[in-house]
C-alpha cells in the first residue's frame, strides 16, 4: 500500500542516498580506491582474476554515465550489454586515459548527488519514460554497482600489492 511521505522523511531518505553516493559509509571510497595506482600496474592482471584496473574504472565510468544518462535523459539510448559496458582491452590506450575516466566518473557521480540534493526532484515518482523507475533506485543501484566494483579494485590492488596498509 502506497503512503505519502512527510517533508522529514523525504529529507531524510535523501540525506542517506547523498551518503550513500558520498564517502561510501561502510565502504572504502572512489577516491582511496584510485589514489596512488602506479601506471605501470593500470593494466596489471593478478593470477585467476579475469580483469584489471583499467578495465574495473571504465566499467565502473560506463555504466555509472549509463544510470546517470537513463536517469536524466528521457532520450538517451543505453549500450549493448555486456560488450557496451567493459572498455576492449586491458591497460588504458594512452597516459591520460586513467585521468580523463576518473575525471568523468566524479563528473557523473556528482551530477547524480546533484540531482538528488535538489529539492525539486521527487525521488519516487517514476520516471516517465522508464518501467517503474525512480530517483531514488537509481541512486541506489548506483551506489550499489559502485561499491560492488571499488571493492573489486581495492582487491586487485591489494593482489597487486599496490594498496595502502
Amino acid at each position: 500500500m502506497a503512503h505519502a511521505m512527510n517533508d522529514r522523511s523525504v529529507q531524510l531518505l535523501r540525506e542517506h542516498l547523498l551518503e550513500l553516493l558520498g564517502e561510501g559509509a561502510a565502504h572504502t571510497d572512489f577516491d582511496a580506491a584510485v589514489a596512488g595506482l602506479p601506471a605501470r600496474l593500470r593494466g596489471a592482471k593478478p593470477p585467476g582474476l579475469p580483469h584489471t584496473p583499467w578495465r574495473i574504472l571504465e566499467h565502473l565510468r560506463i555504466s555509472q554515465h549509463d544510470i546517470v544518462e537513463f536517469t536524466v535523459n528521457p532520450e538517451y539510448v543505453s549500450p549493448s550489454w555486456p560488450e557496451g559496458y567493459w572498455p576492449e582491452g586491458d591497460s588504458p590506450p594512452d597516459a591520460k586515459a586513467w585521468t580523463a575516466a576518473v575525471r568523468a566518473f566524479r563528473a557523473d557521480l556528482e551530477r547524480m548527488r546533484r540531482l538528488v540534493a535538489d529539492p525539486k526532484t521527487d525521488l519516487l515518482d517514476p520516471l516517465p519514460h522508464g518501467t517503474g523507475q525512480t530517483v531514488a533506485r537509481e541512486a541506489m543501484l548506483l551506489a550499489d554497482h559502485n561499491a560492488y566494483h571499488i571493492g573489486q579494485l581495492v582487491l586487485i590492488r591489494r593482489l597487486l600489492n599496490a594498496w595502502p596498509e
